[in-house]
């Protein structure tokens, strides 16, 4: 009995260390990560899910995405809450890097803004390619319109596009001009629910599927372009930034390699958005 006992605690002092072990396993392999902040059309269009699984085979880094409005996505980059941005307000992203957040800012693609209303077309804005104009009959029939209100790229891009008309919508607030704070999958989900107009980036527009009656009525012009850029946050602002991984991502994404797994992606046929990495001052 007693030699029996022996076995037991000399093979119980062999194992702990290997027990010792295994908890850390699955700890350590899921330690090789970075964080991009980016926005709420490169998530909800479906683009991440199809390049972020090549990156992670090529590199062994697994990318987790915080998506959200441009405006909230660079805030996080400035709190080093995240070591890679991507997002498409370009005016925003050169403050970030002017202000020393990070950078340097480089182009990796670009899709466009289209403007989408009801079939009824009360405005009466179908098939212009004057963007400026359709939004001042918006206005004008104060057609009930859906805005993100949320800080993003597309709310940054919208609020230009009514400067540029000639309109102030924020009177109409609260009646015909609807605020709702929110992505534009969300915003999207309401303008059909609500027969309104809505200023959508392509790329989701193609991914969502509760269009009901809203069709794309205004597209085309140049004002309507839409640019992506990506940087490296500052690991001399904020040292635990994964800079190394973190770069890694940037060069992948701007790479050839990167490029062709972003003009890979599409949607019934139809490329949602277009590599320009190599396009200098894009």
């Amino acid at each position: 009995m007693t030699s029996c006992i022996m076995r037991w605690r000399t093979g119980r002092r062999a194992l702990l260390p290997a027990l010792a072990l295994l908890p850390a396993l699955p700890a350590a392999a899921q330690q090789r990560f970075i964080t991009v902040a980016s926005t709420t059309s490169t998530e909800q269009s479906g683009l991440f899910g199809h390049i972020l699984p090549i990156f992670t085979h090529t590199s062994g880094i697994t990318v987790r995405v915080v998506a959200l409005g441009t405006g909230q996505a660079l805030d996080v980059g400035r709190r080093g809450d995240a070591d890679v941005v991507l997002v498409h307000d370009r005016a925003a992203e050169e403050r970030f890097v002017e202000q020393g957040f990070g950078g340097p800012r480089r182009p990796v693609m670009y899709n466009d803004f289209v403007l989408a209303g009801p079939a009824a077309d009360p405005a009466r804005i179908a098939g212009t390619t004057d963007v400026a104009s359709a939004l001042r009959r918006i206005a004008a029939a104060r057609a009930p319109f859906v805005s993100r209100g949320d800080r993003s790229g597309t709310h940054a891009a919208e609020l230009r596009l009514w400067q540029g008309a000639g309109i102030d919508p924020l009177p109409g607030r609260g009646a015909w001009y609807r605020e709702i704070g929110q992505g534009m999958g969300p915003a999207l989900n309401t303008a059909a629910a609500q027969n309104a107009y809505i200023l959508t980036d392509r790329g989701t527009w193609l991914a969502f599927r509760n269009r009901q009656d809203l069709r794309i009525l205004v597209e085309g012009d140049q004002r309507l372009f839409n640019q992506y850029g990506v940087m490296l946050v500052s690991p001399q602002r904020h040292p635990h930034v994964k800079a190394a991984d973190g770069q890694r991502f940037v060069d992948w994404i701007t790479s050839s390699a990167g490029q062709a797994a972003i003009a890979g992606f599409r949607i019934g046929g139809e490329q949602l958005f277009f590599p320009n990495a190599d396009q200098a001052g894009a």
